[in-house]
């Protein structure tokens, strides 16, 4: 199997976790897509690099935050454009569809109102994932992680009660 097909199969695996990166950082369907399309873009240019010293899913979840954090942190929402590699096109994409998780609408809306470093902290807690990935794949300490973490819960109780949701 050559790179490019095991490419394919993890992200085609693990999109979902794409999907819900784009669901926390952006509002707008085309947004969604757009965010998407760039995060699948950094991966395969990062690919090559992948020596699979972790799961690809904490991998992918790193490079996603990353990206959606770099994008969305920059006032004019760009990054280096790179250019769209033909082969990509073979990923199928899985629309998402955020009526189907009509129960988290208002976590969503409440998210929204988080910093980046919030939204990706809540992100990877919702996705289960213990406070050493957490740390591993932001890149700072399990106890900055730990801390941070009470200080976003705390935050995101306060906005869900102003909202009604609690």
């Amino acid at each position: 199997m050559n790179l490019e097909q095991e490419f394919v199969i993890l992200l085609e695996k693990n999109q979902n976790i794409i999907h819900k990166i784009c669901k926390i950082y952006t509002d707008q369907e085309a947004a969604h897509q757009d965010l998407f399309q760039e995060i699948t873009i950094q991966l395969w240019h990062s690919y090559p690099k992948f020596r699979g010293e972790a799961k690809f899913s904490t991998w992918a979840y790193r490079i996603g935050l990353n990206t959606a954090i770099s994008l969305f942190r920059n006032k004019k929402r760009t990054l280096p454009v790179i250019a769209w590699d033909q082969k990509l096109e073979k990923i199928s994409y899985e629309e998402y569809d955020p009526d189907k998780d009509d129960q988290l609408q208002y976590l969503y809306e409440a998210i929204q109102h988080l910093n980046d470093i919030e939204k990706a902290l809540i992100y990877l807690y919702l996705e289960d994932k213990d406070y050493t990935e957490i740390a591993e794949t932001l890149g700072i300490s399990e106890v900055n992680a730990r801390v941070k973490m009470n200080r976003t819960k705390t935050k995101l109780k306060e906005i869900l009660k102003k909202r009604g949701a609690l």
